[in-house]
């Protein structure tokens, strides 16, 4: 089942580029994110035997991300298909990019939507660290065609900021596990297993300094890939000129797979009893990513962009709970999941916002209660769901990570945490509640919501992130549980 799960969309990718007709390529698209989605749940009910000598496995953390990672690939299928034929049938010319749809345009984003989700399944299921960081980079490969999209120099700029920034991050994360080959290297010169349960079971008798560098260039290559500062600045380019249902894989699906690398580490620091060491730097770059975000946010006059440096803010809070570590562990865990659901439906909003509007500014968007009921509604709950009001997802994981600071007595921590959380709640609630709010301009048209699919896929995400506030299935919890365990 494993296997399947990577093969399925990668063949499917590959196919895609082959199809001539559009029909095809997207019943190929829907019926993948179906069927990846299936198996994914399947997972659930039985775990699937290990493939490639355990190589690739499930565990608690890995099925989690995995899982999340093909609902929100379900969601965006679904999305991308309204899209795709939304602008097909309007045929004109993009408001800035001045291109024009073409079957070999499509087939293209169709076929690295596919290897995209099929390189994001590789990370989570790989256990050997070289072929995680193989997947980590196969992300960076199928991904960049799709920031590219538009055509316009904008994103040429982007997708080459984040091929290099993102290679340089990876160069490092690869030393990294050449470092900690050598830091798990038996006294009698014999190599250990690369493999994340080998390295658990033999964390004490690895040598400690090599291992130390190991995990710093671990954190900072993979961290990189995550967005945290001050190694995240391919980020609010990448997601401001993606179309929104990339720029919602971006943030949703793929920081969390870098986010994996980093946690796979972690828990090689717990058993090796240098948690301390690990959690000091977490909590730096957690705290700092946060600082930056919200001085970036202050004033932020595109949403896209805003929303971009908002993922940076979040993976700075992921940080900060598993570097806290105990409870505040169960919390990033957690708050894995609000943010992803939060931040995907978040963008696909901001893309219907934007085939209206035809600005990313939020200067010259308003009335969009009026213009567009549904996507203005969701867009209003969507600000408050990731600035960390109740009841929503988010504010349950965040109080929680607080929680787990205020337990430990790590005041400067917390109260770093709570003012950089006001700040950001202050900075994007005045431009976001304006673009809500108010009379549309002259040259705004009385536009429907599109296709159904616009409107009905992010609002099914927004009650996800509702819910996820309200009650916690307790399948759910046990599985949150037992990969905070993995975490110390």
């Amino acid at each position: 089942m494993i296997t399947l799960l990577v093969l399925i969309p990668a063949f499917a990718g590959i196919l895609s580029f082959f199809v001539g007709s559009d029909r095809r390529r997207r019943i190929l698209l829907l019926s993948v994110a179906v069927a990846h989605t299936a198996l994914s749940l399947m997972a659930w009910v039985v775990l699937p035997a290990p493939a490639l000598s355990g190589w690739l496995a499930e565990d608690a953390l890995g099925r989690l991300i995995e899982t999340l990672t093909s609902v929100l690939f379900l969601a965006a299928g679904f999305y991308a298909v309204a899209y795709l034929r939304e602008e097909r049938g309007r045929q004109h010319t993009d408001f800035e990019e001045g291109f024009f749809f073409s079957n070999a345009r499509e087939a293209s984003f169709t076929g690295c939507l596919l290897l995209f989700l099929a390189a994001m399944t590789l990370v989570t299921v790989s256990q050997q660290l070289a072929l995680l960081w193989v997947a980590v980079e196969a992300t960076t490969l199928a991904s960049a065609p799709l920031i590219y999209f538009h055509r316009h120099h904008r994103s040429l700029e982007a997708t080459w900021k984040y091929l290099l920034i993102c290679s340089v991050g990876i160069a490092l994360a690869l030393l990294g596990i050449f470092f900690l080959a050598v830091a798990a290297t038996n006294p009698d010169g014999s190599a250990v297993s690369l493999v994340v349960q080998a390295l658990r079971l033999n964390a004490r008798h690895l040598n400690v300094p090599w291992f130390k560098a190991a995990f710093v260039l671990l954190l900072v290559g993979y961290g990189t890939k995550m967005g945290l500062a001050p190694f995240h600045t391919w980020l609010p380019d990448a997601h401001s000129e993606a179309p929104s249902v990339a720029s919602a894989l971006l943030s949703g699906a793929l920081l969390n797979c870098a986010f994996l690398g980093i946690l796979r580490a972690q828990e090689i620091c717990v058993v090796a009893g240098l948690a301390a060491f690990s959690d000091r730097l977490l909590l730096v770059f957690g705290l700092l990513s946060m600082a930056v975000a919200a001085v970036f946010i202050s004033g932020q006059t595109d949403y896209k962009r805003m929303l971009a440096y908002s993922s940076v803010e979040h993976m700075g809070i992921l940080a900060v709970g598993v570097g806290l570590g105990g409870a505040a562990v169960f919390g990033a865990v957690l708050h894995v999941i609000n943010h992803s659901l939060t931040k995907a439906m978040l963008f696909m909003v901001a893309g219907n916002l934007l085939a209206v509007y035809r600005t990313k500014s939020t200067r010259d968007v308003a009335g969009a209660l009026t213009v567009l009921p549904v996507s203005g509604v969701l867009w209003l709950l969507g600000l408050f769901a990731i600035t960390g009001s109740p009841p929503f997802g988010p504010f349950i994981s965040e109080f929680i990570i607080l929680k787990g600071a205020l337990d430990q007595g790590q005041m400067f921590v917390a109260v770093a945490y709570l003012v950089i959380l006001a700040i950001i709640l202050a900075a994007m609630a005045r431009p976001a509640l304006a673009m809500a709010q108010g009379t549309p301009g002259e040259h705004v048209p009385a536009a429907p919501e599109g296709s159904i699919a616009l409107s009905v896929v992010p609002a099914i995400l927004g009650i996800a992130v509702l819910a996820m506030g309200i009650y916690v299935p307790p399948v759910l919890t046990r599985a949150l549980q037992e990969a905070a365990h993995l975490l110390g």
